[in-house]
């Protein structure tokens, strides 16, 4: 009986240890499932951000090994990304480029595809990513390359590689020159049949932080901004740290998509002038407010006085 027992946990271990390895990710999977199960968080995110989909595919297939690497499977980062000095997150060490170096560490792959296009979006050196078709994978890859994204003297070719052989150049969508250039105006018709143009076109998107904003003209209202972006009202307000019913006619510009936690590594800090106000200073770096005053040890709502340095991040 002792033996049947000994024998039966034996083969119940066995059993126990295939389903954590094949649930909990101790197998493999290939490149073919590592796209299927990404390519709609990188559509997604190219119509958000600009960044093709087959370069954020390809990026994470390379530096992750298809979601298969030890940083990958352990610390959710599918993007390499170090953790720099404005990383807050948790950190793991890992050998690279040298002994146990500080990667970022996330809680799902989902966090660590959003902070990569942070990560893109916020820093200048990659500021001419943008200036790119995103149909344009091979030029982006390039960029990437030039701009230091890695030390690889090949990653230029090695992106372009896996999207090719992938064809992950058909997820891309040329998005680039609508983002700079106004939508046509839409045709409809009233209730007489008469053919209306409806005033309201797209206008043209600039960065600043890696934030995208629109300059204001007069007029322009929460509701007509968030038609023409297909953003629901409240979005707005909430970017810009505005209640719903602000009057906006008094602003030069308005984000239309969050602003980041931190400034730009070359702005640290502000001196704040006569009569501006934290709000100000938070859309001037495209930084939240409610981080101002963490960083500064302020109340909501309390205001700095002219001539204090603040922190930006």
């Amino acid at each position: 009986m002792a033996g049947k027992s000994i024998f039966s946990l034996v083969i119940t271990s066995f059993i126990y240890l295939f389903f954590f390895n094949n649930v909990y990710g101790g197998s493999r999977i290939t490149t073919a499932e590592y796209i299927e199960t990404y390519k709609a968080w990188a559509v997604n995110d190219m119509q958000r951000t600009g960044i093709p989909a087959s370069i954020k595919l390809a990026q994470g297939i390379l530096e992750s090994g298809s979601g298969n690497s030890h940083l990958a499977k352990n610390a959710k980062n599918h993007f390499g990304i170090k953790c720099h000095r404005d990383w807050e997150g948790a950190r793991t060490y890992h050998h690279d480029d040298a002994r146990n170096e500080c990667f970022r560490k996330y809680d799902n792959p989902l966090s660590s595809f959003e902070d990569h296009s942070e990560f893109l979006t916020g820093r200048d050196r990659y500021a001419g990513l943008f200036e790119l078709a995103t149909t344009d994978y091979k030029g982006w890859a390039h960029e990437l390359s030039r701009a230091g994204y890695a030390t690889n003297p090949s990653y230029a070719r090695l992106l372009i590689k896996i999207i090719e052989d992938n064809e992950l150049y058909k997820l891309d969508q040329d998005i680039s020159e609508t983002a700079r250039r106004s939508r046509r105006a839409t045709q409809r018709h009233d209730a007489s049949g008469d053919l209306i143009i409806d005033p309201y076109e797209r206008r043209p998107v600039s960065y600043n932080n890696g934030v995208k904003y629109i300059e204001l003209l007069p007029g322009d209202n929460f509701k007509i901004i968030a038609d023409m972006f297909d953003l629901r009202e409240w979005e707005l307000p909430e970017y810009n740290d505005l209640p719903r019913d602000a009057d906006i006619s008094k602003f030069r510009i308005l984000y239309i998509e969050r602003k980041r936690r931190n400034s730009h590594p070359d702005h640290p800090e502000h001196r704040m002038k006569e009569g501006e106000t934290l709000f100000d200073v938070s859309q001037q770096y495209g930084v939240r407010l409610n981080r101002l005053y963490r960083y500064n040890d302020l109340q909501e709502g309390e205001e700095p006085d002219s001539g204090d340095i603040i922190k930006l991040r």
